[in-house]
């Protein structure tokens, strides 16, 4: 465990960082989730369970992460499928940037590295759809190094143990505080047991990621242009060769369906526009294809 000036920064008033720690461990054995996608050599399955996991539940993941695996086996594999059959087997767990983002990741890999995913947050960060967090976890849980890992059941445990009486924490408050709490050695075990912990507070404690600084509450995905977006991709992957008529049309059922007005001419427009640009799908004279 790393022990320098950033140790002056730890919270007065409550537990020391020594209690915390061993907490933490306790906790996190008494509470330890057997999951696929742990304590395994292979950085590219690490590398896809975190993506999964950046904005959807483990329970949804466990669903779709072993028979991605089976169909998109390494990097080489995931880069050379096709985009449609990518996004088709992504559907279910949302956000479908995440998709084209991981294959792209692995595209880069596959053309650079040999297939080989980088070993250092910075090179992890050049990649596509990697942040910060992300990298940290691959490092953490992929290659068993200490890293700065955080997000939502981690920040969970460090603002309901270290600053309870507090709002608007930081994430740069708790950055030095998680470094200085992850091992030199088994940094894989100290975040499985924080994330383990913090999931099983979430059950306890009413939404506590409330309390940090970047907590933003989601906007209702019912209705939204998220929801349109999606909808989109969807009829297309399954429905390729669909005309542009057809398709505004099925988009315009799908609104009143739910109860809301129809989709308006401008917003389908939009909507396909930024979808063709990311990569989603094109258009070839008055059809969609994947």
């Amino acid at each position: 465990m790393r022990v320098g000036s950033n140790s002056d920064l730890w919270p007065c008033g409550g537990l020391s960082r020594d209690a915390f720690v061993e907490l933490v461990v306790s906790e996190g054995a008494r509470l330890y989730r057997e999951l696929p996608w742990r304590n395994v050599d292979d950085p590219y399955a690490v590398l896809v369970s975190e993506v999964m996991l950046q904005q959807t539940q483990v329970k949804r993941v466990l669903k779709h992460w072993e028979r991605w695996m089976a169909l998109f086996p390494t990097i080489d594999a995931l880069a050379a499928a096709d985009t449609a059959e990518v996004l088709t087997q992504w559907q279910g767990l949302g956000y479908n940037r995440r998709a084209l983002a991981l294959k792209r990741a692995c595209e880069a890999c596959s053309a650079c590295s040999g297939g080989a995913l980088p070993k250092t947050a910075e090179e992890l960060e050049g990649l596509p759809g990697i942040g910060p967090a992300t990298a940290a976890g691959i490092v953490a849980f992929a290659y068993n190094r200490p890293s700065v890992y955080i997000e939502t059941n981690v920040r969970t445990v460090f603002l309901h143990e270290l600053f309870p009486e507090r709002d608007k924490v930081s994430d740069r408050e708790l950055a030095p505080l998680v470094e200085l709490t992850c091992p030199d050695v088994d940094a894989r075990g100290w975040y499985y047991a924080l994330l383990d912990y913090g999931a099983h507070l979430k059950t306890l404690v009413a939404n506590p990621s409330r309390r940090s600084a970047h907590y933003a509450r989601q906007s209702a995905f019912e209705g939204s242009r998220r929801q349109k977006r999606a909808e989109l991709v969807r009829i297309v992957l399954a429905e390729p060769g669909i005309t542009a008529d057809e398709l505004a049309r099925r988009l315009d059922a799908f609104e009143r369906a739910g109860g809301r007005a129809g989709a308006t001419v401008q917003e389908f427009e939009s909507i396909v526009a930024d979808l063709m640009s990311e990569g989603f799908f094109r258009r070839e004279g008055d059809v969609f294809l994947p």
